[in-house]
């Protein structure tokens, strides 16, 4: 009789149970970290909308020397192709803008536009905490003229990468 019970709750169970999504639930909103292609990074916030995901993110550095402060701002949009309980692969594009000052003298202050088109694949390696990897490449507009299949200064680095812990 045992065996019967355990075996009718354990179909209960499995019955009732929904679909695991990536990111755990569609909605949610992450926390976290990430570099850009172009190089940028800092601090991000993530929104999983179920069929995409939307990060923006902020850095604020202080380089050595006085009167600089360098300011980056991000965001990304990545429609999820295919989906599975602990991992997405999406395609989208990220834009980054910095601003750069050096103590005071404008002719070197600097306002640097990219665009990255490209592909990101979030790894769960928990249900609410994803390691995000993303290649692709960065199109430099405004004072970041050019084109680089690698990190702002024309390294060969192709890609980024990114962590987010989900509230749900």
């Amino acid at each position: 009789m045992r065996k019967h019970l355990a075996l009718v709750t354990a179909i209960t169970t499995l019955g009732l149970a929904g679909v695991a999504h990536a990111g755990g639930s569609s909605g949610s909103i992450g926390v976290g970290a990430e570099t850009h292609m172009s190089g940028l990074n800092g601090l991000s916030v993530s929104y999983d909308g179920g069929q995409f995901h939307v990060n923006g993110m902020l850095g604020v550095f202080d380089p050595a020397g006085d009167s600089n402060t360098d300011v980056a701002l991000g965001a990304s949009f990545y429609y999820h192709v295919k989906s599975t309980a602990m991992a997405d692969f999406g395609i989208g594009t990220g834009l980054g803008l910095a601003f750069t000052g050096r103590g005071g003298d404008t002719a070197n202050d600097r306002t640097l536009f990219f665009i990255e088109p490209g592909f990101s694949i979030r790894a769960f390696v928990a249900s609410n905490v994803a390691l995000s990897f993303t290649g692709g490449f960065a199109v430099g507009i405004a004072d970041a003229d050019g084109f680089s299949l690698g990190a702002a200064g024309g390294g060969n680095v192709t890609g980024s990468a990114g962590v987010h812990y989900y509230f749900f």
